[in-house]
C-alpha cells in the first residue's frame, strides 16, 4: 500500500468501482489526506474512509451530485468510531478556524462527516 501521510494509504481514497485516480486528482488526494491528518492528530483516533475520489461513472451510480468535490479528489466521506459525524464536524470546525485545515466543506450525514477542502466555506 502507497502511504500518502503518517496514516493514509492511496488506496483508501481509491473509487469503489476500482477504476484509477486520474493524475489531475492526486495533488488534491494528497492535500486532502495532508488535512485529515490534522484532524486524526486532534482526536487521536483512527478515521476510516468511506468514499474518497469517485469516478463520473461511479459518483452518476451513486446518485452523487453532478459537480461533487469527490471526482476532483478534493472530498473525503469519513467515519470515526465513538465519535458521532456531528462531533467530527464540530473539530474540523473548530480546526478550520484555527487555521490548522483549509477551509471547504463540512456536511453531517446519519453515519458519516463529508469533508472537503474546496477552498470557501460550505456547510450542509
Amino acid at each position: 500500500m502507497a502511504k500518502i501521510s503518517k496514516n493514509f494509504s492511496l488506496e483508501e481514497f481509491k473509487c469503489k468501482d476500482g477504476s484509477d485516480i486520474p493524475n489531475n486528482a492526486l495533488s488534491n488526494i494528497v492535500e486532502l489526506a495532508r488535512n485529515l491528518e490534522v484532524l486524526r492528530t486532534a482526536i487521536n483516533k483512527p478515521i476510516t474512509i468511506n468514499s474518497g475520489y469517485r469516478s463520473p461513472k461511479y459518483n452518476a451510480k451513486i446518485g452523487g451530485v453532478k459537480d461533487s468535490q469527490h471526482l476532483r479528489g478534493t472530498a473525503a466521506d469519513i467515519k470515526v468510531s465513538g465519535m458521532t459525524p456531528k462531533e467530527v464536524a464540530l473539530v474540523i470546525e473548530g480546526l478550520i478556524e484555527s487555521g490548522k485545515m483549509k477551509e471547504g466543506g463540512i456536511g453531517v450525514y446519519p453515519t458519516f462527516t463529508h469533508y472537503d477542502h474546496r477552498g470557501r466555506k460550505a456547510r450542509w
